[in-house]
């Protein structure tokens, strides 16, 4: 039996590289800055037209003592309208019990500490929904990047492990980085069934967020 044997050219061998790759991670802890708070009035009447006068009434209530506590009209949209026929089921039958309206309002708050008083004020006022709590974080981009900036020294400093265990010598300069999709920057949500009844301001408090960013960078070593 004869056997070839087959030689790979000499670019292939000077091109090959010994490469040691490895992912880096960065970590930013943040305060949120700011608060969304969605609420609202939901009312019910067996006339559609008074039940929509109704919660107009408590609406612009609403909307009046937040004004009062310095919250602008462009704080404040709406997120949610909505009219629902309520039935009840007599003897199998489906019969028409009344009309059900819901506003909800989004109220952006950038006294992050006033959360709590605007949920207190708006409760007062007549609204009987409070559906969600969210905090947000301004120049989100700016502690990515100061994540994204850790991640390379932590790539660095594992590529650094790796060869001086291996006891080679590390070209510390990478030839090539990947950053890895990076998590959706979505808003914190707060339980809203943390809300104290009876308390004298309904204690909101936002903690902190990790803002994560991953790289992978290949180095060479010989």
């Amino acid at each position: 039996m004869h056997y070839q044997s087959y030689r790979y050219p000499n670019t292939i061998l000077e091109n090959k590289k010994e490469i040691i790759q490895v992912i880096g991670e960065g970590k930013v802890s943040v305060q949120p800055d700011h608060a969304k708070v969605t609420l609202g009035a939901s009312t019910e009447s067996k006339t559609l037209k008074l039940a929509q006068e109704e919660n107009a009434e408590l609406i612009t209530k609403i909307k009046r003592a937040l004004n009062q506590m310095g919250i602008k009209d462009k704080q404040i949209k709406t997120v949610d309208y909505s009219i629902f026929p309520q039935y009840d089921f007599v003897d199998g039958k489906q019969e028409f019990r009344t009309y059900k309206v819901d506003h909800l309002l989004e109220i952006s708050i950038f006294q992050i500490e006033m959360s709590g008083k605007v949920v207190d004020e708006a409760v007062k006022n007549g609204a009987n929904i409070v559906s969600n709590v969210k905090f947000e974080i301004s120049n989100y981009d700016q502690y990515y990047k100061e994540a994204l900036s850790l991640a390379v020294v932590n790539a660095i400093e594992k590529a650094e492990t790796i060869a001086r265990t291996l006891k080679v010598h590390l070209v510390k300069t990478p030839i090539l980085i990947t950053e890895n999709p990076k998590q959706p920057s979505g808003p914190i949500p707060f339980e809203t069934t943390a809300f104290v009844k009876g308390a004298a301001t309904t204690p909101i408090q936002p903690g902190s967020t990790d803002i994560m960013s991953t790289i992978t960078a290949d180095f060479e070593y010989h």
